[in-house]
């Protein structure tokens, strides 16, 4: 058994795997919980990835003598990564990378990730990572209409909002969230320009707002930055 974890700045998932298999997951977990999960069920192997806390930290929080793997920008990957400044790169972009080519190999791939920010990266059938888009996430934009302005309120987002707002709210709902579903539309069809064949891979949070109203073929993988992180820590522990 393999666990895998993938910690934000609030929140953390915990994805079980028997070699390649996804078991189970759990989100949404608060440190303390996280540290609890993975205490009841150690595994022969540990990954983790964090944009908040240090592998140290999490191994001394843990205080279990457990082998634990983390991912940097020095970590060996299972694909190449053609971008200019990786140690800028995002763990959860990498990952998610990674997923998507064990996934579908030898394909031309865009994985759009919808959390905080979107993000829109390209990873070629010759299993290189080739960089992408980063754009802002749909309540990072119902938060920026709300503080920059006087008037506006803060709403969350609503699914498949009429285009036409009769009201403010739906005004800044079909602003915000078809605004976004034309976006995605978008890049895709400019990405598709240059690689005809390109299959598409949708992750994140905010995913399943868009993904019954993006022409397909879509193809929604929610749990793809924790398959991606068991495909780098597998490829790892190859390695030894």
């Amino acid at each position: 058994m393999n666990i895998v974890v993938d910690s934000g700045n609030t929140f953390s998932k915990i994805g079980w795997f028997e070699g390649e298999k996804l078991i189970r997951y759990t989100t949404h977990l608060e440190f303390p919980e996280l540290i609890r999960n993975v205490k009841a069920e150690l595994p022969e192997y540990l990954f983790f990835s964090s944009v908040g806390r240090t592998q140290e930290e999490f191994q001394e929080a843990l205080g279990e003598p457990v082998q634990v793997m983390g991912l940097t920008p020095d970590t060996p990957l299972p694909i190449a990564k053609h971008y200019d400044t990786p140690q800028t790169l995002g763990a959860d972009r990498i990952a998610a990378a990674a997923g998507a080519n064990y996934l579908f190999p030898g394909e031309d791939l865009v994985v759009i990730d919808m959390g905080t920010c979107i993000t829109y990266d390209l990873i070629d059938r010759h299993a290189t990572f080739q960089g992408g888009l980063i754009s802002p996430g749909v309540r990072m934009r119902f938060n920026a209409m709300h503080t920059f302005t006087k008037r506006l309120p803060l709403f969350e987002p609503e699914k498949t909002p009429d285009l036409i707002g009769k009201s403010t709210r739906q005004a800044m709902q079909s602003g915000v969230m078809n605004g976004t579903l034309s976006e995605i539309e978008g890049i895709i069809e400019r990405y598709r320009h240059n690689y005809p064949t390109l299959r598409v891979v949708l992750c994140g949070g905010d995913a399943a707002f868009f993904e019954s109203s993006l022409k397909p073929p879509i193809f929604a993988v929610p749990e793809l930055v924790l398959i991606g992180l068991n495909r780098i820590l597998t490829y790892n522990v190859s390695l030894q």
